[in-house]
């Protein structure tokens, strides 16, 4: 979703005139981040679909359903819309649109977000014209020639943040440092639970915690953080949206699972990392934590291995000034702050407006 709306927001700023229209899943959770982006859309519109790999067999039933009635939704919302560029970034949704898109003849830009593509840009990646990807290192998984190296879209947000900004925002202590803890919108519930038990000893530490907990554990969270005396350094909050640039830009050390934002947002604010990869789904996210690992940036620490490893981590990290600056500096150096402007480019180039 940020990737696309990054994307969007790139296009309204280069090209004014230019009529979006964005294509959700029905009933799905995209409207609301829609409505509360800062760029405007002239459509907003729903079609069916529903996951086929890693599912039963009686949910792949109903989403094979779902799929032959997005395909013929999305036939005539592309014939009513009559675009003249199509952006997936994956998602179950980007199956019927993608395939309408192809008959109608649409030409089809795919942005891939992580390192290596889902089973959805794999299946369409015969059906678009060109390919926008994070790193050199996506560029195998298609055509000679059908990849662009842009590097992640990050929305202006997140580019407008700065550390002064944020330790005033979040009433931080400028001369103790941060650690950032978060899971995605939802949480990471072992992640969660790993950072309360052993958040006494890094207060204790002189560390002050930013901790995003994500919505599902929240109550249970929040008691726990009161139970501890809800300490004064000890910040936590369920879910930050156009703040989280600012706690990006305040932390010296984050913890978070491995998703396809980590490539582009910590490199922004050459933010060192402890990368924990969800290990309930395929190999997305070991390959994104690997990717930063290798150069540097990043230091991969499996769930399995979390509850004995997770406090020696940070204590190593934060106690190794040398090391800490050297990770910073290996994530500064992935950073493409105008890639939505360069997929924005390619956009507009296969719809014949651009260069």
């Amino acid at each position: 979703m940020y990737p696309a709306l990054a994307v969007a927001e790139a296009l309204s700023n280069q090209y004014p005139g230019v009529e979006l229209t964005f294509v959700g899943s029905a009933g799905g959770f995209e409207r609301p981040l829609v409505a509360a982006a800062s760029v405007s859309f002239a459509h907003y519109d729903e079609v069916s679909a529903g996951p086929l790999h890693g599912v039963g067999v009686g949910r792949a039933v109903r989403s094979s359903a779902s799929l032959i009635v997005g395909i013929f939704q999305a036939l005539r919302l592309v014939a009513r819309r009559r675009p003249q560029a199509l952006l997936l970034t994956g998602g179950w949704v980007s199956l019927p649109t993608t395939l309408a898109a192809w008959l109608r003849r649409v030409p089809v830009l795919i942005y891939l977000p992580d390192i290596e593509p889902g089973l959805t840009i794999r299946a369409l990646r015969w059906f678009a014209r060109r390919a926008a990807v994070t790193a050199e290192a996506s560029c195998r998984y298609f055509r000679p020639g059908q990849a662009v190296v842009t590097g992640y879209p990050l929305r202006s947000a997140l580019r407008r943040a700065s550390r002064e900004a944020a330790i005033a925002h979040f009433g931080l202590d400028p001369d103790r440092q941060t650690l950032l803890v978060f899971g995605g919108s939802r949480g990471a519930r072992a992640i969660n639970y790993a950072l309360m038990t052993i958040a006494p000893a890094l207060l204790d530490d002189g560390v002050q915690i930013m901790h995003i907990t994500g919505t599902l554990d929240w109550p249970d969270l929040q008691a726990r953080w009161q139970a501890l005396g809800a300490p004064a350094r000890y910040h936590l909050f369920d879910y930050l949206h156009d703040e989280m640039g600012l706690a990006l830009a305040a932390a010296d050390l984050v913890v978070s699972r491995a998703g396809a934002s980590v490539l582009g947002e910590f490199p922004l604010f050459g933010l060192a990392a402890i990368l924990i990869p969800y290990p309930h789904a395929w190999r997305y996210q070991q390959v994104n934590a690997d990717y930063l690992a290798r150069r540097g940036a990043a230091v991969r620490l499996d769930e399995p291995d979390m509850v004995n490893r997770l406090l020696p981590t940070i204590r190593e990290l934060l106690g190794d000034p040398a090391r800490l600056a050297a990770m910073r500096a290996a994530a500064a150096a992935l950073a493409v702050p105008d890639a939505a402007a360069r997929v924005a480019l390619e956009l507009a180039r296969l719809a014949g407006e651009g260069a």
